[in-house]
């Protein structure tokens, strides 16, 4: 699930469960959603991402692209280490500040601390 919450200056992308090819019919729509928000800062928290496949990525970093071309910033927040590696391997891991500050709720996946 992906849920889109705002605020005047930022928009949050929250990703429950996997973002991969079975997700990806949604993507369009909440790409768009997200563009017309036109905010500066785009946060994606993925606490509660069990799962991000090349599809997932490609949908994050289309998110981050269309941020940058605005003049706006992307922050990754709670991103596994395999996310990580999943968009580093992709080699888009340069469009996004990554939060190493926040600390996700206890219900982050337990196969990893919660960053």
């Amino acid at each position: 699930m992906i849920e889109i919450a705002t605020s005047t200056t930022s928009a949050t992308v929250v990703v429950t469960g996997d973002l991969d090819l079975a997700e990806r019919d949604q993507f369009p729509e909440i790409a768009s959603r997200v563009v017309g928000l036109r905010r500066q800062l785009l946060v994606i928290d993925m606490c509660r991402t069990t799962f991000l496949d090349s599809t997932g990525a490609a949908f994050l970093i289309s998110l981050a692209d269309s941020s940058r071309r605005r003049g706006g910033a992307t922050v990754l927040r709670g991103a596994a280490s395999r996310d990580l590696f999943v968009l580093e391997v992709c080699g888009a891991l340069d469009l996004f500040r990554i939060d190493e500050v926040h600390r996700c709720p206890s219900t982050a996946p337990q196969d990893e601390p919660a960053r």
